[in-house]
């Protein structure tokens, strides 16, 4: 396996090219022109990652049958995207690596339900875990889990994209990567929501602790298995996302916290904080699982605008008293 091809010229995207051009040749397609001008002429995403020096052998392009001779694919596009990406794509048969994190909004599914809808002779690996672009670009030590139901496909897959200081786990778990990957980014808005309301390093850690009490729920009544959630996919990429500004979603509630709105928010951003569009689906599926998950519901609350920070802090503080494994 040596042409890989990255769908998606953000700052993910071309991190991930980055990792994949030490391996061989290396195809990124972007939307944006200055991007693939950027990118083809200074070996660096001005746009998305500026400053940061790209292996000048990744080649960038706006056309998605330059892929075509591509032996796998990075799909880095948001999730809410990904469906109109795949299906503009010819029908292929080549692995799909799913490196977006979140849940269809129109149907509830998971990303490699859409992939397997859209194109249904591709093999399907998931990517997940913590990491920050710009870190990975710089080639700083990072681990991820990479989810597929072939183990083959996956050692396959994994052998392509290691590198010393990229590390790939490989499990079978894909839904346990998903889900992980989906539900951190809801709870590092509620992390940031503390941060930017000045509510203490207690509280934040009390809020990672009992978000990921409300991961392992939904997961498990979804078939995930808990050492998945208490993995890279999950425990690892919540502790990072919860932590810094860093974080886009993390971002996006310290302004919440700060006051403002999220339709000003978002309307600010070129980037996507992806757990904005999942909050309200993920409310919507644990409650279709019979599965309690009130930091999510007041990520909701606060995203619509149908409360304040101080009132949906106050709803979580007034819950009744329980035991801890409840």
């Amino acid at each position: 396996m040596t042409t890989v091809g990255i769908l998606g010229g953000g700052a993910w995207g071309t991190a991930l090219a980055q990792v994949a051009a030490e391996g061989g040749e290396t195809i990124l397609w972007a939307r944006e022109r200055e991007v693939i001008e950027s990118i083809n002429s200074v070996h660096e995403n001005k746009v998305f990652l500026p400053g940061m020096p790209l292996d000048p052998t990744i080649r960038a392009t706006a056309e998605l049958s330059e892929l075509a001779a591509c032996e796998a694919l990075l799909v880095v596009t948001p999730a809410q995207h990904m469906r109109a990406l795949l299906v503009a794509l010819p029908r292929l048969s080549m692995p799909l690596i799913l490196c977006a994190k979140g849940m269809e909004e129109s149907t509830m599914k998971l990303m490699d339900e859409v992939a397997r809808e859209t194109q249904p002779d591709c093999g399907v690996a998931v990517l997940s875990g913590p990491t920050f672009a710009h870190e990975v670009a710089a080639r700083l030590p990072t681990a991820v889990t990479l989810a597929a139901q072939d183990r083959k496909l996956g050692e396959q897959l994994r052998d392509r994209i290691a590198r010393p200081w990229f590390r790939p786990y490989l499990s079978d778990d894909v839904i346990g990567a998903e889900i992980g990957g989906a539900v951190k980014n809801v709870l590092a808005i509620a992390c940031g929501v503390v941060e930017g309301r000045g509510l203490g390093q207690n509280a934040r850690a009390a809020l990672i602790s009992r978000g990921f009490a409300e991961m392992t729920r939904f997961g498990l009544a979804r078939g995930a298995r808990a050492e998945t959630l208490a993995g890279l996919a999950g425990l690892g990429d919540l502790v990072l996302t919860c932590s810094s500004v860093s974080s886009r979603n993390f971002s996006l509630g310290k302004g919440l916290g700060e006051g403002r709105s999220a339709a000003q928010l978002l309307a600010d951003r070129r980037t996507v904080a992806e757990g904005a569009f999942t909050a309200p689906v993920l409310e919507r599926a644990a409650g279709d699982a019979g599965v309690d998950m009130p930091i999510v519901a007041a990520v909701c609350a606060l995203l619509a605008g149908e409360a304040g920070v101080d009132e949906v802090v106050g709803r979580l503080l007034s819950r009744p008293l329980r035991s801890e494994g409840d």
